[in-house]
């Protein structure tokens, strides 16, 4: 086996994990614990955080209703800046109580300059993200109870303009669920250089395919889906280098398999 110590403020906690050469999961070694992005490097990270209480947290709705806003006013195209500016905008509005505001109204007040920090821009897509929202602020607020995160991401995935990813981020936000994933570009990148999804599946066309798979290796390390996606994102956006970096690894381990198969 290997051993790691996590420091704490009472005291020191052992940590031991199997072997490096030991299979975790058809094709994936536990791989060392402190060789970046092995899965051992990923359950000691998750393990680390839960002990010292870092795990971060990402709803910033205190209704369903809000949560939902903030994940539509996000996504592709929108830095995480700018669509959290508009949530707060938003909010500060009235738009989130009382009889909601219709399409018209929100791509107003969208299309007004947002200040974030000490510049101010313009939000993107103004005009569509205020008709997903204008059905979105109508219907959220009579949605039944959910025994699940996984029938919240299907009765969200109803609304216009929510996909699987917008759908799993509200869930696992609002219900804490381990029964989603939430597929961002990390997820995409340490799946890829574990070699846990298959190079030919996309996002977009095996969403749920690649979502079985993670939720497996999360099962396997023993983490907490939700866990261990708020440590991969965390890691990953907060450094360009380590970034490249995965990217780099996952596409020698691409070109490696590709020569072993000729």
């Amino acid at each position: 086996m290997q051993v790691g110590t996590l420091i704490t403020r009472c005291g020191t906690i052992r940590v031991e994990l199997p072997a490096p050469d030991t299979i975790l999961m058809p094709g994936i070694l536990w791989g060392a614990l402190d060789s970046f992005p092995s899965p051992a490097y990923w359950h000691y990270q998750v393990i680390s955080r839960r002990l010292t209480q870092r795990i971060l947290s990402t709803q910033l709705g205190r209704t369903l209703t809000e949560e939902v806003a903030a994940s539509l006013l996000g996504g592709h195209g929108i830095p995480a800046a700018v669509g959290i500016a508009a949530y707060e905008k938003l909010c500060r509005l009235g738009a989130f109580v009382g009889y909601p505001p219709d399409a018209g109204q929100l791509e107003g007040w969208l299309r007004e300059p947002l200040t974030i920090g000490q510049r101010q821009v313009h939000y993107r897509f103004a005009a569509q993200k205020a008709r997903y929202l204008a059905v979105a602020l109508q219907r959220v607020p009579d949605a039944p109870d959910f025994d699940s995160g996984r029938e919240l991401r299907d009765w969200l995935m109803q609304l216009p303009g929510v996909g699987p990813k917008t759908a799993s981020w509200v869930a696992r936000n609002w219900m804490q669920a381990d029964d989603v994933a939430i597929l961002d570009v990390h997820i995409l990148r340490v799946g890829r250089a574990l070699g846990l999804f298959p190079w030919q599946w996309s996002v977009d066309r095996r969403y749920f395919d690649l979502e079985a798979l993670f939720l497996q290796f999360s099962h396997a390390i023993d983490a907490r889906p939700s866990e261990l996606d708020a440590v991969i994102w965390a890691e990953l956006s907060s450094s360009p280098r380590l970034a490249r970096f995965i990217d780099s690894f996952a596409d020698h381990r691409r070109l490696s398999l590709a020569a072993s198969q000729e």
